[in-house]
């Protein structure tokens, strides 16, 4: 019998925005890496993935994924503070996801999820998934800012490496998010 053997241990979060192909991308690139990936999707996310991608997305992101959770699933694990992470990414991240987070609604597993990573000081990032942003919007992030470990990367376009397709554009936000996380990656081409 042959015993996977991992470095970290990571929780993703995929809530109700648009944007789940980066969702794919990170878990694709944290499974290369050997990193144990706990991913919970809310019933929003899956609704949303149904125009993304549908099926076949949800089941590369099972298929990549240590661990797959629905929202309901609130017995699981993660959401414990027993179990023990080198932190969480949510990405997307809903707007709804963000104000619940902000004050401190944890009515779900994801949120339960996150919620442990602030109050054990885990890193969190959040990629939020939303524009415009109204003043609430705002207000929320600045909330969610002030927690210690916390980081917000909106994915954002960028020019500066060259993009040439739609997969060098999330490759920089993934390469971001890893860059954050402290794990080593070339998925953009770095400033000189």
């Amino acid at each position: 019998m042959h015993l996977e053997v991992y470095k970290m241990k990571m929780i993703i979060g995929i809530s109700g925005a648009s944007g789940i192909r980066l969702s794919l991308g990170l878990i694709r690139e944290l499974s290369k890496r050997k990193i144990e990936i706990h991913t919970v999707l809310t019933k929003a996310a899956e609704k949303v993935a149904s125009n993304e991608g549908g099926e076949k997305i949800i089941e590369d992101i099972k298929r990549f994924s240590s661990r797959f959770y629905m929202e309901n699933e609130i017995d699981a694990p993660i959401a414990s503070s027993s179990f023990l992470t080198d932190g969480m990414i949510i990405i997307p991240c809903s707007m709804n996801t963000i104000a619940k987070l902000a004050h401190g609604i944890a009515d779900n597993l994801l949120l339960r999820a996150a919620d442990i990573q602030i109050k054990m000081r885990n890193k969190l990032v959040i990629v939020p998934r939303e524009m415009p942003l109204s003043s609430i919007h705002l207000e929320n992030l600045l909330r969610i800012s002030k927690f210690n470990t916390t980081y917000i990367i909106f994915p954002l376009l960028t020019y500066y490496h060259r993009p040439e397709t739609i997969g060098d554009m999330e490759n920089f936000v993934i390469g971001k998010i890893l860059d954050v996380l402290g794990i080593e990656n070339q998925l953009y081409k770095r400033w000189k």
